[in-house]
């Protein structure tokens, strides 16, 4: 079966085009809002080819693919004829959602497509960290101010991005959400914040808008917060102004009001907003380190390959890009590496465990997969079939996150948890690092090695 006929037959099996409201993508998984959740056939879905596994989670059906979803999403494209983030109607009535449920959407939406842009670039800027760590170039070459342009560019202009992807997830003009996310990013601004950071007699913390309203003076550089709420209040302002406006002046003055509206309640309210809201959620994190670190990594540990399961693991991608933003380092990425590297070694004990050829060829796949930081294929295609390893994952994730934690082990650069990720990690907390991985794989593969006493 090819992926076209896939395609087909998953619309057919979710209750055909018009039970679709939204559709969109992460880096392993097709994802879906309905009108109606009843005309899912998940049996069926699941036994397509290529399909790892499919589930319903924060009201989104969610069809595990795998590396190859962009290739899939492609063909479910074209079926439909349109992008299936615009195929939703207005009038379709759906069940209120959770506020839990409504932010596990947002973000999973928000940051699913912009994925591979910050992977790639992060790789590009653990590899450029190791390069220089140990000394295979200058840090002060040209080479090296290439490179690095290359890797921060995205991290630099991420409300770009992030304004880009939030508009498709609000419904509104992605033109006018990117012109929100510029007001944020100008270039006066940005200098004032930086005036004010360096302690200049020069600096000033806000503007006044017509010597009344202060406009606070922020970096808005990399944040995140910001312009996803900004954007959302753009998508209201839209509607609000569209509606009102007369249909002769609309062409013209809709956008001229929806833009100028937008900007001042991103820079008044939204934005200041979010930095204090970012700042917040990095200083509970940085609470739960200051309480025990050993302890913080123990949760965060057993908590991650269950956020993976269940979609909800996009949530901590904000609290580390903040820690980028706020601290110039993380602590969270560190222990979602340990889980990749622990769900990664149990997959690798199934697959030594095997005797069917075809069952070595997709366990193999999937836990060079996990291995290279996509843990999808592991988790959906083998440990929710084997449940005492799925645990020996979780027991050698958490004893890793804790181990590393007690020694303090953090990235200064948003990167892939991959393998290949241990370069950015060369410096201080360099052999802690290994040294946790090795605890992630080893611990994770002798365990499930004891608990799966049945060979496949």
């Amino acid at each position: 079966m090819g992926t076209r006929d896939a395609i087909n037959n998953i619309i057919h099996l979710i209750g055909g085009a018009d039970n679709i409201s939204k559709a969109w993508h992460c880096m392993t998984r097709l994802r879906f809002s309905l009108v109606d959740e009843n005309k899912i056939d998940q049996t069926a879905i699941k036994k397509i080819p290529g399909v790892l596994g499919a589930q319903i989670q924060s009201d989104q059906f969610q069809i595990i693919i795998g590396p190859q979803v962009n290739t899939w999403y492609e063909q479910l494209t074209n079926v439909l004829g349109s992008s299936p983030e615009q195929t939703a109607d207005a009038s379709q009535k759906k069940t209120r959602k959770s506020l839990v449920s409504m932010f596990m959407d947002t973000v999973s939406g928000v940051f699913g497509p912009i994925v591979p842009a910050i992977a790639g670039a992060g790789m590009i800027k653990g590899l450029l960290a190791g390069l220089i760590a140990l000394k295979m170039v200058s840090a002060k070459s040209d080479t090296v101010i290439v490179i690095d342009l290359i890797a921060s560019g995205v991290f630099y202009f991420l409300p770009f991005f992030l304004a880009i992807s939030a508009a498709r997830i609000f419904k509104t003009n992605e033109y006018l959400a990117a012109a929100v996310a510029a007001c944020l990013m100008y270039p006066s601004l940005i200098e004032a914040a930086k005036l004010l950071a360096s302690h200049s007699p020069n600096a000033v913390d806000a503007f006044y808008f017509l010597n009344v309203v202060p406009i606070s003076v922020f970096n808005y550089a990399s944040s995140v917060i910001p312009v996803i709420f900004s954007v959302l209040a753009l998508s209201y302002i839209h509607r609000w102004v569209d509606k009102f406006m007369p249909d002769v002046l609309k062409t013209v003055f809709t956008p001229t009001l929806t833009l100028f509206l937008s900007a001042l309640v991103a820079l008044v309210v939204i934005g200041p907003l979010g930095i204090y809201l970012g700042k917040a959620l990095a200083w509970f994190i940085e609470g739960l380190f200051g309480v025990s670190a050993s302890f913080a990594g123990l949760v965060v540990g057993a908590i991650r390959p269950v956020a993976i399961l269940t979609g909800m693991h996009h949530a901590m991608t904000p609290i580390a890009l903040q820690n980028f933003t706020d601290r110039g380092y993380d602590m969270l990425m560190p222990m979602m590496f340990m889980a990749n590297m622990a769900i990664a070694g149990a997959t690798f004990a199934i697959w030594k465990q095997s005797k069917s050829r075809e069952e070595r060829a997709v366990v193999l796949p999937a836990a060079i997969s996990a291995l290279l930081g996509i843990t999808e294929p592991a988790l959906f295609g083998v440990l929710t079939r084997y449940k005492k390893a799925f645990i020996a994952a979780t027991v050698a994730s958490s004893i890793a996150s804790a181990f590393i934690a007690f020694f303090g082990v953090r990235l200064y650069g948003y990167i892939l948890s991959s393998i290949f990720s241990l370069p950015a990690y060369i410096g201080p907390y360099f052999v802690f690092a290994l040294m946790g991985v090795a605890l992630a794989l080893v611990l994770s593969f002798t365990l499930t090695t004891l608990l799966v006493r049945e060979k496949a």
